[in-house]
């Protein structure tokens, strides 16, 4: 390789990285936007994103999802709240049923709660709760999740053919630096899958458990 062609290569190397740092930047200040939104506008159900769960009892960060959700039916915002998540194996009791036991000692009635008890994560539970909701003609839906979560959502709720809306939960316990770092690693995913698919993220972030490089694309149970 010459002088002269060693020199541009690195000239666009340079401007390819340049770009690259643009388009996440451009994301990362999507997905604060996106934070920022609260629609409470009626849809016909609202979808909660589960998280962790201990033996039946949510967690802290899981709390705060279902909280809001319930404060949205309060208000009537939709009549029914779908809860998703699985187990992790060993578990006693799905994230969903967790939420659903959760949502019962709230007072809402079970009549009022759908489950989607088979995800993993935030494509899955959205994949799955398209299909039984759209068999009954519910496409107009409230996402409820964490704040940071919201963007990455939306895109992926109006890819399976929802009009969705958005409304995060403002008492998480992921708050300060903590919260910065899932607006940062929340950003890459977004850009990730915007190029390779929402799809392939997921599958993504199943093997990057097991493949050092790929752990940045995975998250807290729950948030992937």
């Amino acid at each position: 390789m010459t002088w002269l062609t060693w020199k541009l290569v690195r000239r666009v190397a340079l401007v390819a990285g340049l770009l690259l740092v643009a388009y996440y930047l451009v994301t990362l200040f999507q997905v604060w936007r996106a934070a920022e939104d609260d629609d409470r506008s009626h849809t016909q159900a609202i979808i909660v994103l589960g998280a962790a769960q201990f033996d039946g009892r949510p967690t802290d960060v899981f709390k705060a999802r279902l909280d809001h959700a319930f404060e949205l039916w309060k208000e009537g915002v939709a009549p029914t709240i779908v809860v998703t998540g699985g187990g992790q194996p060993g578990d006693r009791f799905t994230e969903a049923g967790a939420g659903a036991a959760y949502l019962h000692e709230l007072g809402v009635p079970d009549a009022a709660i759908q489950r989607e008890t088979t995800s993993r994560n935030s494509w899955e539970s959205l994949t799955a709760s398209a299909r039984f909701l759209q068999d009954e003609g519910i496409t107009r839906v409230t996402l409820v999740s964490d704040p940071f979560h919201m963007l990455r959502l939306r895109l992926i709720a109006e890819k399976l053919g929802f009009d969705a809306t958005t409304s995060p939960t403002r008492t998480s316990p992921i708050t300060g630096v903590d919260e910065w770092g899932r607006f940062a690693s929340e950003a890459l995913r977004v850009a990730f899958a915007r190029i390779f698919g929402f799809g392939a993220l997921a599958r993504a972030s199943r093997v990057g458990k097991v493949v050092p490089g790929l752990a940045i694309l995975i998250g807290p149970s729950g948030v992937v």
